[in-house]
């Protein structure tokens, strides 16, 4: 058989022809390792939008230059009042040891701890914390129309969120968890409330919050730590939860804060799953509002609320209890749409 001949440029030529292939080549892999080599964080938020691929997952809030940030425990006060202020944080990290169903000073309360709702003992960004409470309060709150103490306040917490009872004024535990908060917000100017307080607020959907889509997304994002039933985990000896119940006989009944879908969302948004942060969500605003009201629409506490907002031109748009003065019924108001709630409110509002 002839043997194939090549003429030296037909070589060159050749050789030419193989670096560029080979060039290319290595362009295309490198790409492909690069994008297969996520940081964590980054894992974090593709695996978010794995439900809504064509979504960009967006910061719960913009990035602050400055947000408020709790004193270093460096700068407790010596003496009796700085030990106060330990105990009044242990109380809020680990309220269920005290004052749960297995409390070593008292049980008026479901096995909540105030941190579980108040992340990382009220101290997070846009986790629920308690940097704006000792600037704002006393207040009057529409919800009771009278002047409400940081007392009065905690203990409307111990009623609604931790399904209880409330604590005696003055008793030792809750003049540390007052003094606890007092020393986060000591140096917040009375009046105001700075960034990074409370919760974040999502922009209001188009259609209703849906509970249906929320399951879907509870199973995917949630069970691992709520568990199918909503139940939580507790710890080995069942004195507080590692990972609270999310309805049920044990979690927060229907008076508290999270059982209107805006708190509730924008609590979700900017904490949820565990990981979140308001500045890296692992899920989208329409993911948090749907897995609210999934959750919200679950069989949980009920409460005595009939004394609540005594003026009902003020309840919030999402407040799920009639009666009402914009027309609207309380599935409206529950899972929405309600943007035509606002837009009503601001007619109203207008022509008084």
């Amino acid at each position: 058989m002839n043997q194939p001949s090549f003429h030296p440029k037909q070589i060159i030529s050749l050789l030419n022809l193989l670096i560029v292939a080979v060039l290319l080549l290595l362009v295309v892999s490198g790409g492909l390792i690069a994008s297969l080599m996520i940081k964590p964080g980054k894992l974090q938020a593709v695996a978010g939008t794995a439900t809504t691929p064509n979504k960009t997952i967006q910061p719960a809030s913009p990035r602050a230059s400055t947000l408020w940030e709790a004193p270093l425990e460096s700068s407790l006060p010596a003496g009796s009042q700085g030990e106060m202020i330990r105990y009044g944080k242990e109380l809020i990290a680990h309220t269920s040891l005290y004052l749960g169903p297995k409390g070593t000073v008292a049980q008026i309360s479901n096995g909540l701890n105030c941190q579980n709702c108040h992340l990382q003992a009220g101290t997070k960004p846009f986790g629920n914390n308690y940097g704006g409470v000792a600037s704002t309060y006393p207040q009057v709150r529409p919800r009771s129309g009278r002047e409400t103490s940081i007392a009065s306040r905690v203990n409307g917490c111990f009623e609604r969120s931790l399904n209880g009872r409330p604590l005696k004024e003055d008793s030792k535990e809750m003049q540390a968890i007052v003094a606890y908060i007092k020393w986060l917000g000591q140096d917040v100017e009375k009046g105001k409330k700075p960034e990074g307080a409370g919760l974040v607020t999502l922009a209001y959907l188009d259609e209703p919050a849906n509970p249906a889509a929320g399951k879907l997304l509870y199973e995917q994002k949630c069970v691992v730590c709520h568990m199918e039933n909503g139940a939580g985990l507790a710890n080995g000896d069942g004195t507080e939860y590692v990972y609270p119940p999310l309805w049920g006989a044990h979690s927060y009944n229907q008076g508290a804060g999270l059982y209107r879908l805006s708190k509730f969302a924008g609590y979700i948004k900017a904490n949820m799953p565990f990981g979140a942060t308001y500045d890296s969500p692992q899920l989208s605003d329409e993911e948090a509002w749907h897995i609210a009201a999934y959750v919200n629409s679950l069989p949980r506490p009920s409460k005595d609320l009939s004394k609540d907002w005594p003026d009902i031109s003020k309840k919030p748009i999402d407040h799920p209890f009639g009666p009402y003065a914009d027309g609207f019924g309380e599935e409206h108001h529950k899972y929405g749409p309600f943007k035509p709630i606002e837009e009503k409110r601001r007619a109203q509002a207008v022509s008084n």
